[in-house]
């Protein structure tokens, strides 16, 4: 492959990359909106959990690109982490991270990978239970059911410690990928920095959001 291919091939990787984030972003967003339900008003964040729950459009067409988005990111990001260390292959003896790159950017892969453990651990405790319920003890359909469900998975100290330090490697990841992104795709405009600034707030404000609304049900239940 010419240089010139070379190039449009890994540019074309990036945009994939940062297209893929900013999808799962949005999922990020409504997730958080339908968490913080639970401590708004227990009786909607039940309606919203079981029309999530029971719509087939949700769980047998959004649900799976939604596993797709996560797995492919994810594999993408190993792969430019690569390319990156085979482009520079000679190592630096000592980082300094105001010459070189920010702590953020040198670590995208380790939060990348503790906020994938994470989603495991998140998936194992409301996905594999949901699919459990439905369809291998083939509970009775309740629709009141969410809410304690929910608090439930916080009672333990330890889980609940788990969820907030993935949180905050969550917004690190978030706050270095933003900006990632919106280079990637080449947004540079008039409204570009109203964006970054919007972007920073979610990056902070949602990952510290989800980190109360575990630490509200432990300390409440």
């Amino acid at each position: 492959m010419s240089n010139n291919g070379m190039l449009k091939s890994s540019i074309a990787r990036k945009v994939a990359m940062a297209l893929s984030g900013l999808f799962l972003i949005l999922f990020l967003g409504q997730h958080f909106f339908i968490n913080s339900m639970s401590v708004v008003s227990p009786d909607t964040f039940n309606e919203i959990s079981h029309f999530m729950g029971y719509n087939p459009l949700v769980q047998f067409v959004l649900q799976p690109i939604l596993i797709f988005g996560v797995i492919f990111h994810f594999c993408m990001g190993l792969y430019l982490d690569y390319q990156n260390k085979q482009a520079r292959p000679v190592k630096y003896v000592k980082n300094n991270g105001a010459a070189n790159a920010s702590w953020m950017s040198r670590n995208m892969v380790i939060t990348g990978i503790v906020v994938l453990a994470f989603l495991g651990l998140h998936f194992y405790d409301f996905w594999v239970h949901e699919m459990n319920v439905k369809y291998i003890n083939v509970q009775p359909e309740d629709p009141t059911r969410y809410y304690e469900e929910l608090r439930q998975k916080f009672v333990d100290p330890v889980r609940v410690g788990i969820y907030v330090v993935s949180f905050v490697l969550l917004a690190l990841h978030l706050l270095h990928g933003f900006m990632s992104s919106f280079q990637s795709v080449g947004f540079n405009n008039k409204y570009s920095r109203s964006l970054r600034g919007f972007a920073y707030a979610f990056a902070i404000l949602v990952p510290a959001g989800f980190a109360l609304i575990a630490l509200y049900h432990h300390f409440t239940i």
